[in-house]
């Protein structure tokens, strides 16, 4: 038995920070992402596909990306199981239940809309459990493998949540207990465990049976996100009575989301930044977050803000971190020398000047904005 096993699309996904067209062409991403599983089910003669949970970004969506997003599951061609999960769960609103969805829905999609067992075909068999509300008070997963017999039907266990022993509070009643899966795996009534929930690929244990496949596109950034991007071919041998499994990953996201933390202290600085920007390919999919530190003369300070205005035109987007960005500016002696003011011009200057060095707090960033936008104005350097 071959399958691919994937997780939270969240179709329907948006990032406050993609203004413009670059929403739209990652809103296509993913439902290219989607759409593309047909190609890799066929290269790799994949049954079906399980969606482990968070199929859509919530219950509320505009119909035509319900209406986009069922298209691209039409043309995986195989069969694909959708579970609902914490975004998408089978309460009151469910996008599963409404009309939309059930006129629209392809004949090879199948809703896991009730707990426990599914039969794919003779032999093999899901084990599932969907989410019925967003915050469930029991391990849902720990009812449907109660009383599973071990008469060698080849059995995948597909559900989302958080395991206890990767969560940093391991005692909240929803996570899914890492025993439970052992010794369902370990008597042989389940065979492999398909996760969803967190967005990087991760194995869970030593067994090698159980997965998060993680989000076949990216959704934060990669300090968050260590390993988007993935889909998993899995393999489960029928023929051995132990049934074992091989996983194999395939990376298919497109989309980049970086988080770059450097020292900005002078021109050199300044160019390096600007090099390691320059040398990012695909920037039109590639999102930065910078993190700053360092203090700059008002010269310097408007060369860096001239290198992030010229990138943030080129990447889907580029901002600094607020909470990991501080820059000082610290106008140089003689920096506006050659700017030939005089008078009571120059007075005003030189009081910029003091309170950009001295001042503290909005007051002096006023002043070292002012001083940036005069060096601009007045051509882009001084001394």
């Amino acid at each position: 038995m071959r399958f691919l096993h994937t997780a939270d699309w969240q179709l329907g996904m948006t990032r406050h920070f993609l203004e413009g067209e670059a929403q739209p062409r990652f809103s296509a991403a993913r439902r290219d992402a989607v759409a593309g599983l047909g190609a890799l089910a066929d290269q790799t003669g994949a049954e079906f596909v399980v969606v482990a949970g968070d199929v859509f970004e919530s219950n509320q969506l505009a119909p035509k990306v319900i209406s986009q997003s069922l298209e691209a599951m039409r043309a995986i061609g195989v069969p694909v199981y959708l579970l609902p999960g914490n975004h998408d769960p089978l309460d009151a609103s469910s996008i599963y239940t409404s009309a939309l969805f059930k006129g629209e829905c392809p004949e090879n999609v199948i809703v896991l809309d009730r707990d426990g067992i599914w039969d794919v075909r003779p032999g093999v068999q899901l084990v599932v459990a969907p989410w019925r509300s967003k915050a469930p008070t029991t391990d849902l997963v720990a009812a449907v493998l109660a009383d599973l017999p071990a008469d060698g039907t080849s059995r995948v266990v597909v559900a989302h949540g958080g395991v206890d022993i990767l969560d940093p509070d391991p005692t909240k009643p929803s996570l899914i207990r890492m025993a439970g899966l052992s010794e369902a795996l370990d008597r042989g009534v389940v065979h492999y465990v398909a996760l969803g929930d967190k967005h990087s690929r991760t194995c869970v244990g030593d067994s090698g049976r159980v997965w998060y496949a993680g989000s076949p596109e990216v959704t934060n950034y990669d300090h968050v996100e260590s390993d988007p991007g993935h889909v998993l071919v899995v393999d489960v041998d029928e023929s051995d009575p132990a049934h074992p499994v091989t996983v194999e990953t395939r990376h298919i996201g497109r989309w980049r989301f970086l988080t770059l933390h450097r020292p900005v202290n002078d021109s050199r600085d300044i160019a390096d930044l600007d090099l390691n920007l320059d040398l990012l390919t695909d920037k039109d999919r590639t999102v930065v977050q910078l993190g700053l530190t360092g203090t700059l003369t008002v010269t310097d300070r408007a060369a860096l803000d001239s290198c992030l205005d010229k990138y943030a035109r080129l990447f889907a987007y580029l901002g600094t971190w607020d909470r990991h960005t501080d820059i000082a500016v610290m106008p140089a002696d003689g920096e506006f020398d050659d700017l030939g003011i005089g008078g009571f011009a120059a007075a005003a200057l030189d009081e910029l000047v003091d309170t950009a060095r001295g001042g503290t707090g909005e007051a002096a960033r006023d002043a070292q904005g002012a001083l940036g936008l005069l060096l601009r104005l007045a051509g882009g350097s001084a001394a």
